[in-house]
């Protein structure tokens, strides 16, 4: 009888917490792939000493923005020539989940940092009557391998916060409050038919999503198929990486919204999203303000080296347009501009060669301030499957390159530097394609293969290590 009792109260104990959890659904997604990827110059060309004691390094991220530089350039004492090692290639497979086997190269760049998406969550909701209800969702992304590297070395740093938040639903929309993506970004989610993959249109062409904290957001309801989102975000002193910076301190630090029209299998919305400069940079930098990047040697602004002052805020703007599965065929393209590149404000110490004479060229360069990306996409599904293809294209806008002696831009049309003129056709300075091939096991299990390649003028510039790469994935994905 005994032994009976405690069965019972133990089972009772058990269903007490699925009782209270009544209204909460359990969801996820597993994305696991295997890759091989070929990363031209994974650790890039740089300058070296003829002793062989120092090296002399830039740093470059996958939007061609100048991240660090060091200006020690060593010359050949016979010929006067800079010397300059030979890239080093990456050829390799790798395991995807979050991240292609945690490789990041010289400078960050994979074959590709995008993400997996591996997560798992809880959402629900509760009627508060006249046709109100509380909302809420916790979501965790996951990652399968350590944070070192996947090498066993007992750290386990797999685990981040995704779209987290409280708020308030009904027949006038939703208000939310926590953590989100940004309507900008939710408003072509729709139209990446390689969405979390290697060929992920964030990770290849470059487009520019968020996922913030401390966001304000309204989600309207559908009106015959058109919809608008608003969200501001509360900086509270955070940053975008800077540290803090008390002057960070509107309600709408930054903010995003989005017109979106869906009715069957048509698709199109426009975005428009904005990061004021404060988000950028720490307080010591933004109370002392432009002067800060003034050089008392040349009278001039914006040629100090050490200036990570930034005057304007982050711009973007994007259109999406779609024709989602009409007979099986879906089409989608999207085109984005980007503005006032933070990167591309703060003045850097800079060195190039002429890659005809052989001579340096040194002063105090910036990276691209504005750039046009675009992508289309197609797939065609028949049963099971779908084929589907890619192409998008990235236009910079030019590099100035600053002499060390004046605030005036040089003219570098025959040095090897941080970027080339617009071209005007299709390539632009950078393009990528894929193609790929999809097969549903059910509503909720997919496998899929994709080969996908990235191409870049850049490719070869000192600095620009990992601009080229491509590689093939098959993988699986599993949603709960």
């Amino acid at each position: 009888m005994n032994k009976k009792l405690i069965t019972l109260a133990v089972a009772a104990a058990l269903a007490a917490p699925a009782a209270a959890m009544a209204e909460a659904t359990l969801y996820g997604k597993l994305n696991q792939s295997i890759d091989y990827a070929e990363v031209n110059n994974a650790y890039g060309p740089f300058y070296v000493d003829p002793d062989g004691n120092d090296t002399g390094n830039f740093v470059i991220d996958n939007q061609g923005q100048l991240i660090g530089a060091d200006t020690v350039i060593f010359v050949d004492p016979k010929t006067g020539r800079a010397l300059q090692s030979p890239g080093k290639d990456f050829n390799g497979w790798g395991i995807s989940n979050n991240s292609w086997g945690k490789f990041t190269g010289q400078n960050g760049l994979l074959p590709k940092s995008q993400s997996r998406a591996n997560r798992i969550g809880v959402k629900g909701s509760e009627d508060l009557g006249n046709g109100l209800k509380a909302i809420y969702q916790v979501e965790f992304g996951v990652n399968f391998s350590s944070a070192d590297n996947n090498i066993p070395s007992g750290e386990n740093g797999g685990v981040s916060m995704r779209n987290s938040f409280v708020g308030l639903a009904g027949d006038w929309g939703s208000l939310l409050v926590g953590r989100h993506d940004t309507p900008l970004k939710i408003s072509t989610g729709k139209l990446d038919l390689f969405v979390d993959t290697m060929a992920d249109y964030n990770g290849t062409v470059g487009f520019d999503d968020i996922r913030a904290d401390n966001v304000i957001a309204y989600i309207s309801p559908s009106f015959s198929g058109f919809s608008l989102a608003g969200a501001v975000v509360a900086g509270g002193g955070a940053t975008a990486g800077a540290g803090l910076n008390i002057n960070e301190d509107s309600l709408a630090g930054a903010y995003s919204i989005a017109g979106i029209y869906s009715n069957g299998p048509f698709y199109a919305s426009a975005a428009y999203e904005s990061l004021d400069s404060n988000m950028f940079m720490d307080t010591d930098t933004s109370i002392a303000g432009k002067q800060a990047c003034f050089n008392s040697n040349t009278g001039t602004f914006n040629v100090f080296p050490t200036c990570d002052y930034i005057d304007s805020a982050y711009n973007k703007w994007r259109i999406g347009l779609g024709l989602l599965d009409w007979n099986g065929f879906t089409l989608t393209g999207i085109y984005e501009q980007q503005e006032n590149l933070p990167s591309g404000q703060t003045p850097r110490s800079v060195a190039f060669v002429n890659s005809e004479t052989g001579e340096i060229v040194t002063g105090f360069g910036q990276t691209v301030e504005k750039q046009q990306l675009w992508q289309v996409q197609a797939g065609y599904a028949f049963g099971n499957n779908m084929f589907k293809a890619m192409y998008g294209s990235v236009n910079r806008g030019n590099t100035r390159l600053f002499n060390d002696t004046r605030d005036t831009t040089v003219a570098i049309d025959n040095v090897r530097a941080l970027g080339r003129s617009v071209r005007d056709d299709l390539e632009g300075d950078r393009f990528t394609w894929a193609v790929g091939f999809d097969h549903n096991f059910s509503k909720r299990t997919m496998a899929y293969l994709l080969y996908t390649q990235v191409d870049d003028d850049l490719d070869g510039t000192p600095g620009f290590s990992g601009a080229e790469w491509s590689g093939f994935s098959l993988g699986m994905m599993h949603s709960f």
